[in-house]
């Protein structure tokens, strides 16, 4: 992994050999092939990016400064808030897991009473997760689909805190990690929520640590620094994004270019 004049941290997917990666876009299916040190990518049009990170790992920030710039972003955080809303399949399973003590008497979720719980218990906090996520992954995809038809050339990026461990890495194109140091994350977890060291330190202790998401990450910004540091980050690899996304805007153009001078 190695640092370019932009600031930030790129790294090649790949185990040393030939990987083969589908790119679903929204109206047929591209392939990009890698060897080596070597990537060829035949195509581009819609370019679907996760972003993940930790908590107080600065997530927010970074998807605001992509926002800015011009990409459409969905937070999978509003979809699981969404997705456990009295009557809908998550809050069932949830009501059934759990039982009504944790809900409110109008048939809410009382969050911060199963945080405190799945905090504790790491049995409890899978069955959480169980019972949330295929419903967020179902409302990303959706949402993936329906964007990819009305901007065929838009950068589509899901903020998804826990991409890496639910598996869903290979639903997107691209990979951001958001990297803090330890000693940063928790500094500004305890400022941010008003809790202890050790309140801050077991918050931590119950997610993946962000060192072992790089291997998954294309790109990872390093967010140890001032807002603006990350800025420059950022916008090195949203040009990257950007030129991936209208590559194929440029292919068609050339086609048809060509197609209209055969014809003369």
């Amino acid at each position: 992994m190695a640092q370019d004049e932009g600031g930030f941290y790129s790294q090649r997917r790949g185990d040393g050999g030939t990987r083969r990666r589908t790119v679903k876009v929204s109206r047929c299916t591209l392939r990009l092939e890698q060897g080596g040190d070597e990537t060829k990518e035949l195509v581009g049009l819609m370019v679907k990016v996760g972003l993940t990170g930790g908590i107080a790992s600065g997530k927010s920030s970074v998807c605001g400064i992509f926002s800015r710039l011009g990409a459409r972003v969905l937070d999978a955080d509003i979809l699981a808030r969404e997705a456990v809303k009295p009557g809908r399949p998550a809050w069932i399973k949830l009501r059934e897991k759990f039982g009504p003590e944790f809900f409110h008497p109008d048939g809410s979720l009382d969050r911060r009473s199963l945080r405190s719980l799945v905090f504790r218990d790491p049995e409890k906090r899978q069955q959480l997760n169980e019972a949330i996520h295929p419903e967020v992954m179902r409302a990303v995809r959706e949402w993936l689909e329906a964007m990819g038809h009305r901007e065929p050339h838009a950068v589509l990026l899901v903020d998804i805190p826990l991409l890496v461990e639910v598996g869903a890495v290979e639903g997107f194109d691209r990979i951001v990690l958001v990297f803090v140091r330890k000693e940063i994350q928790l500094a500004r977890l305890m400022e941010r929520d008003r809790v202890s060291l050790d309140e801050a330190r077991h918050a931590l202790e119950t997610q993946m640590p962000l060192g072992e998401k790089l291997a998954s990450a294309d790109y990872v910004v390093d967010n140890n620094g001032s807002l603006e540091d990350t800025q420059v980050q950022v916008e090195a690899v949203w040009r990257e994004l950007f030129s991936l996304a209208h590559a194929g805007a440029r292919e068609d153009a050339a086609t048809r270019g060509h197609g209209d001078a055969e014809k003369t």
